[in-house]
């Protein structure tokens, strides 16, 4: 069952041989083609920026995401696809932003998503205010993989006080990344944790821009309106340059989450 509002998809990996996502223009389009097909209207490529992927400019990515799009639009695949990076943390960040080095959510300047170190977690809280301080808001993507939350989730509680945004990828939800990265997933989303699901896709096997049993599923765990909120609306607000309330979300808790938070208590 579709939702009544289109997805919108804020991290994916799309855009074809600029980093670990899309090999070619064909995985790309075939990309499109199914997210589109399962109820994507619009999507935000995201390709690794800074680090090994400091190649990945403003300029290289923009360029690109207006190609991709034209293909888009002479096959008629009906997808709207915008700018943005996956943004590896580093501790010169804020004044890479300052100078228009890092692709923001689709170019609005109002929403960073960054990507920390896979094994560690990396103490945010000086470069949430150097940020906010310049009216951008930090987006974490997929917390529930990270090493460093997954064996100190209070952490997780600490970042969303402080006002950082979270997206939890779609398909730890479902299991796909492994029982433990779940586990942080549910738990995140059982205390109004969650902000945004997110497909992180990375073509067109194992890891796909479908989001549509993962919203299933989430109305099963937090209803309806909340299922809507972390796949169409909260993302909407952000391809569209609108702020999405930060801190902790109201969530009523379905059957399904509650017996699931019994079996599974927090760490």
């Amino acid at each position: 069952m579709h939702p009544i509002e289109p997805f919108v998809d804020i991290h994916c990996h799309i855009l074809p041989g600029i980093d670990d996502g899309a090999r070619s223009w064909d995985e790309a389009r075939e990309m499109a083609t199914i997210a589109a097909a399962a109820g994507t209207s619009t999507l935000i490529a995201t390709p690794h920026q800074g680090g090994a992927f400091a190649h990945n400019t403003v300029a290289a990515i923009s360029r690109l995401v207006a190609e991709f799009q034209q293909q888009l639009d002479e096959r008629r695949i009906p997808l709207r696809v915008l700018p943005g990076a996956d943004v590896r943390w580093h501790p010169d960040l804020p004044q890479a932003v300052a100078k228009g080095e890092i692709v923001t959510l689709a170019n609005h300047r109002r929403h960073l998503l960054l990507d920390l170190p896979h094994e560690r977690y990396v103490p945010l809280d000086g470069l949430l205010v150097e940020l906010r301080a310049a009216e951008i808001d930090v987006i974490l993507s997929h917390p529930e993989r990270n090493q460093g939350l997954l064996k100190k989730r209070d952490l997780v509680h600490r970042l969303v006080d402080q006002g950082c945004l979270m997206q939890v990828t779609a398909g730890s939800v479902l299991g796909t990344f492994g029982p433990t990265c779940q586990d942080l997933a549910v738990w995140m989303l059982s205390q109004g944790f969650v902000h945004f699901v997110a497909t992180d896709a990375h073509g067109m096997h194992s890891r796909r821009p479908l989001l549509k049993r993962t919203h299933e599923r989430l109305v099963e765990l937090v209803g309806r309106d909340e299922a809507l909120a972390l796949c169409c609306t909260n993302p909407a607000h952000i391809a569209t340059g609108q702020r999405v309330p930060a801190g902790r979300r109201p969530v009523r808790v379905q059957q399904n989450l509650a017996r699931w938070m019994r079996w599974k208590p927090a760490a």
